[in-house]
């Protein structure tokens, strides 16, 4: 079984993000993070089903106090996706509970 990559503690900054063309999922969480490790299934399954279908980027952040693009999503949980179209907010997932959830959320990336 393929272990998910970690959270990078290298995060753009929120101009750059809100200038991405096109489809982007922002996981913010942390890597000891038990909730974030057990989602990590769920995760992987949406998000390569949507990709399989749509060219989707997906940039998993180190959150926590003073991470200011978390800040800026106003995260105060982890895991939480946040979906964005052309660098707008369109969906977001809060410690979700399986792939369907995560499912229904990519589907607002949909044109």
């Amino acid at each position: 079984m393929n272990r998910p990559a970690p959270y990078s503690s290298d995060e753009p900054a929120r101009a750059e993000v809100d200038a991405m063309a096109g489809d982007t999922v922002l996981e913010f969480g942390a890597n000891w993070c038990g909730i974030c490790q057990a989602a990590q299934p769920a995760i992987g399954e949406a998000l390569a089903a949507h990709a399989a279908r749509s060219a989707l980027r997906h940039l998993k952040i180190e959150d926590g106090r003073g991470r200011p693009l978390g800040r800026s999503f106003g995260i105060k949980l982890w895991p939480t996706l946040v979906m964005l179209k052309d660098g707008r907010e369109v969906a977001r997932v809060v410690r979700p509970g399986g792939a369907g959830e995560i499912a229904q959320a990519l589907s607002r990336l949909a044109p």
